[in-house]
């Protein structure tokens, strides 16, 4: 009796402990240990949001979904090059902008988000499995990866006249909120691989803002594409943190508070290492950047402090169980809140001296952390890591000799008329005897996979 007694006093404590830990986690403790950002990195996200916005305003001139602060876009109507509505794309993905901001140099596409009454958007998000499509030596989110290569096949050409006619100094920039932002991201992967289809764009020269980003692509790919893509999350927003397929989220008999509490309930006992040795997990792609604006047992919101890095273990693994969790994946809080964080950097970048580090060294700070977070997977042993010389040679801009998997999907001459990424898909795999997918760049990939 004695021995019963004792046995359920450790569960019950044990129980208590648990339940303690993940209460009163909150996303601040995601990014305690990042450097905070510098408002130059930072000044894109706010009107990218308003970009993204705009996709729900058919007349910019009299807005209904504008920042209520402002009450208007900060966007030219006249720089729109072309919107496609519903009625455009058909089921293939979401509603989407080509925009060119002339006063910042940028050739934007801006993909909304998931539309809570489009079946649509849900059968992208659906249509995929674990381990379903290889890619570029790692996993991504099938459903995401066919819509970004929709999108790819209709406006290639659209860009590559807008990037010829505005010269190099324009950068060509992928933004999307929710399910667009996993389109965007994997649009990005597909640019940068086939760069020879935008007139040799440098690498440099392609960036992607993921906000609110889905988890789209295995943690090999999110650590290599790192310096092209950045990824926004706002404090305990569920979508980046929240492991279980999304096709299961969405598809769930199950209300969203009490599937995020199963998951947290799961993953508590999974270990890390068994998370690193999956090649088949999703994750948040690229670079974080964390707004932070709450603080444990403190009311109301504080002034919004913005903190990033390339994080390889810790890329937001636990769920937050709080009143906030789905407000904060909303796009017109991401919005409001990024801009009062860069107004707030620049302010405090007004009163201070000159930083010692200058804008240059600062670049070559990114370089070198994207180059240790490289050497931190492969310590990690994370199933297909990219190896240093891959990214030196990537990160030419395409001037140096290109890699195996490169020179095939670069070198080739294509015919006028539009791009077929489906080919692109065809050269970056192989099939082996059974018929089953093999990335021809790693002859260990089917080795990895059977373990």
């Amino acid at each position: 009796m004695s021995v019963s007694c004792g046995l359920e006093w450790v569960v019950c404590l044990g129980c208590t402990r648990w339940a303690w830990k993940r209460l009163t986690y909150i996303g601040a403790y995601d990014s305690e240990t990042w450097p905070p950002a510098s408002p130059d990195e930072f000044e894109p996200i706010p009107r990218l949001c308003r970009a993204v916005l705009a996709n729900y305003d058919e007349d910019l001139s009299n807005p209904k979904f504008a920042p209520p602060e402002r009450g208007y876009f900060d966007i030219d109507p006249s720089g729109i090059v072309k919107r496609a509505t519903y009625a455009d794309v058909g089921n293939a993905c979401p509603p989407y902008l080509v925009y060119v901001d002339e006063a910042h140099k940028e050739i934007i596409l801006a993909v909304r988000g998931l539309n809570l009454v489009r079946n649509a958007d849900y059968k992208v998000l659906m249509d995929n499995k674990l381990g379903m499509q290889m890619f570029d030596g790692g996993y991504v989110h099938h459903g995401l990866l066919k819509a970004a290569k929709f999108i790819l096949e209709r406006e290639t050409e659209t860009l590559r006249y807008l990037l010829r006619r505005y010269g190099p100094e324009y950068k060509l920039v992928l933004t999307g909120h929710s399910l667009g932002s996993g389109i965007a991201a994997l649009m990005t992967v597909l640019v940068v691989n086939n760069r020879k289809e935008f007139d040799n764009i440098p690498r440099s020269r392609v960036k992607c803002y993921a906000l609110a980003p889905a988890r789209c692509m295995s943690l090999n790919l999110a650590v290599k594409y790192a310096d092209v893509i950045n990824s926004v999350v706002l404090q305990d927003d569920f979508l980046p943190r929240t492991p279980t397929p999304l096709e299961y989220i969405f598809g769930s008999i199950f209300c969203l508070p009490c599937l995020l509490f199963l998951i947290c309930l799961r993953d508590t006992f999974k270990q890390d290492k068994r998370k690193f040795k999956d090649p088949r997990r999703l994750y948040a792609p690229g670079r974080m950047y964390h707004i932070v604006e709450r603080k444990f047992c403190r009311c109301g919101r504080f002034p919004p402090e913005v903190r990033t890095a390339i994080p390889v273990e810790g890329r937001f693994e636990h769920v937050v169980l709080s009143c906030s969790t789905t407000s904060d994946h909303a796009i017109a809080w991401i919005e409001r809140e990024s801009q009062k964080a860069l107004e707030l950097m620049m302010d405090s970048k007004k009163e201070m001296t000159p930083p010692p580090q200058q804008k240059m060294e600062r670049l070559q700070s990114f370089e070198e952390e994207h180059k240790n977070a490289l050497q931190r997977a492969k310590t990690l042993d994370v199933p297909h890591a990219a190896d240093l010389s891959e990214e030196d040679i990537q990160e030419d801009g395409g001037t140096g000799p290109p890699s195996e998997t490169h020179s095939e999907t670069t070198t080739e001459t294509k015919s006028a008329g539009k791009t077929s990424w489906d080919e692109l898909m065809e050269k970056l795999f192989t099939r082996d005897e059974d018929g089953k997918l093999v990335v021809n760049k790693d002859a260990m990939a089917k080795e990895i996979i059977v373990e």
